[in-house]
């Protein structure tokens, strides 16, 4: 079990960005669910949806975000700063 983490507001901010982002490639049928994107990705299913969850726990990585932006059209200014669309244009 992973202990908790005193995150920053920042990477919070992140985080959350990051669970709406992954909703949002669902909704818009870029991914079917999150079990493939987990498979896909190679992410642990149980950090992930443990992690979105509760954010203080300690299972985000950074190496979550390349898949949303590489993959799935998620704008990495927005994912990192909230500034700009979620999507890039």
């Amino acid at each position: 079990m992973s202990k908790r983490r005193a995150y920053n507001q920042d990477t919070i901010d992140i985080m959350q960005r990051y669970f709406a982002a992954c909703q949002a490639v669902i909704d818009n049928h870029t991914i079917k669910n999150i079990t493939t994107f987990c498979k896909l990705y190679n992410l642990d299913k149980r950090h992930f949806y443990t992690q979105r969850k509760d954010l203080g726990r300690g299972y985000f990585e950074v190496g979550w975000l390349v898949p949303l932006i590489r993959d799935c059209g998620v704008s990495s200014e927005w994912l990192l700063t909230g500034k700009g669309t979620m999507f890039a244009q």
